[in-house]
């Protein structure tokens, strides 16, 4: 199961801890939605977020990006079509190991409330349950290769990234993405800044089979094509969307 970028070219981030627009229509002109943040973000504010999204646009692709086992529940894993989970490169061991031992580890370790009851199983039949949800969330995930570029941004902070990549390190890091983990998505994420082409043109000489989105700073038409051209198969838009949703609308390509 995965995503047909050739459809996708723009997605709006969401954080489910920020009030959304007043007006969710506007949100009918974007490719794709990925609801997920650093802060403050809990099951009920995605469910919440999802649903909403989901209620004024159906056939809107959505992907929830949880950054922990918690952000997750059967009513997440179901109202979204994908989760997509991101391993932070620059970031530390809690971020690209830990992290996702542990998601897996609880979602093994609380079939119920992946399976949306609280109605007691025994025996074999609380083992099998619990496959079953495991597999469920498993067919719906996405690994994205995650190269954090702004040492000021909360996911900066939350990921314990201290160190930016130079564009060569970007460029490996996208050959590692396809080559060696054959995750899906190669994400480079300036959160809040611009960072302009050098890195995307670097990594996209070597994805073939995995999708290279950029985010951060995206003000306008211009800088989307700019950042398309250089290679990218999306780009995500998510401050302005929450801030000022006419800046929003200028972003789509």
């Amino acid at each position: 199961m995965s995503i047909d970028w050739r459809d996708v070219t723009h997605i709006t981030k969401v954080d489910p801890a920020e009030a959304l627009p007043a007006d969710l229509d506007i949100i009918g002109h974007t490719d794709a939605v990925m609801v997920g943040g650093s802060d403050g973000v809990t099951q009920a504010n995605s469910l919440d977020a999802i649903e909403r999204i989901r209620d004024t646009h159906p056939d809107l692709t959505i992907l929830q990006e949880p950054y922990s086992s918690s952000h997750v529940s059967s009513e997440t894993v179901e109202a979204a079509d994908y989760l997509s989970v991101p391993a932070v490169y620059n970031g530390d061991r809690d971020n690209f190991v830990a992290k996702h031992v542990e998601f897996f580890t609880q979602i093994g370790q609380k079939p119920e409330e992946m399976l949306g009851t609280s109605i007691p199983l025994v025996g074999g039949l609380i083992q099998s349950k619990a496959q079953d949800a495991i597999e469920d969330v498993a067919e719906k995930v996405l690994a994205e290769g995650y190269v954090i570029q702004n040492l000021d941004s909360k996911a900066a902070t939350v990921s314990g990234v201290d160190t930016l990549y130079s564009t060569e390190e970007v460029a490996g890091a996208a050959l590692a993405t396809e080559s060696f983990y054959e995750f899906p998505i190669f994400y480079i994420e300036y959160s809040g800044t611009y960072g302009g082409p050098e890195d995307v043109e670097a990594a996209a000489r070597y994805l073939d089979e995995t999708a290279l989105v950029y985010g951060g700073g995206i003000q306008s038409q211009a800088q989307t094509q700019k950042i398309l051209a250089a290679g990218a198969d999306a780009v995500v838009v998510g401050d302005c969307f929450h801030d000022d949703p006419d800046r929003y609308l200028e972003t789509i390509p």
